[in-house]
């Protein structure tokens, strides 16, 4: 390609020739590609009657390795989101029918859980709690003096008793 004319200004030919050439490609029909072709011409003859017997037909395609890996992993992660995408659907229809049997089957694990605590706690406590036997052999004195003293001032009483 000759740059001369972005240091000098085009003459008048050089410029219809220029424009000529510019418009003559861009109206230009591209070249075709060829393509393989996508069609199977059999020419073996056709029986009198009956079905035509299959043809072998051969396989040109070619795929990657690393095309055929996406496509088996795209495959698994669908079939496990919708798996899940399933499993919460039911649980979800399961909370939106609140029956009695819809409210215990979701408190069945936690009443579970808190019932386990429970037996867990208790057994430690039962555990760290000491055992004492506590044995007096002192003499035991029962007292039964008491010692009444009533107090009586307008409208309010007030009774004292002191057991000594």
């Amino acid at each position: 390609m000759d740059f001369d004319h972005i240091t000098r200004p085009l003459t008048d030919a050089e410029a219809k020739a220029e424009a000529e050439r510019i418009i003559a490609r861009s109206f230009q029909p591209e070249t075709p590609v060829r393509h393989m072709p996508t069609s199977f011409r059999d020419n073996t003859p056709l029986p009198a009657y009956g079905d035509t017997p299959p043809v072998h037909q051969d396989d040109k395609r070619i795929v990657p390795a690393w095309a055929a890996g996406i496509a088996v992993a795209s495959i698994g992660v669908g079939a496990g989101i919708t798996g899940i995408g399933c499993g919460a659907w039911l649980v979800l229809q399961g909370l939106a029918s609140v029956t009695l049997y819809g409210v215990l089957m979701v408190t069945l694990p936690f009443a579970g859980v808190a019932m386990v605590a429970t037996a867990i706690g208790g057994a430690i406590n039962k555990a760290r709690s000491a055992v004492t036997n506590n044995v007096y052999e002192a003499p035991v004195v029962q007292n039964t003096q008491i010692n009444n003293t009533s107090n009586q001032r307008g409208m309010f009483s007030r009774t004292r008793n002191d057991v000594r």
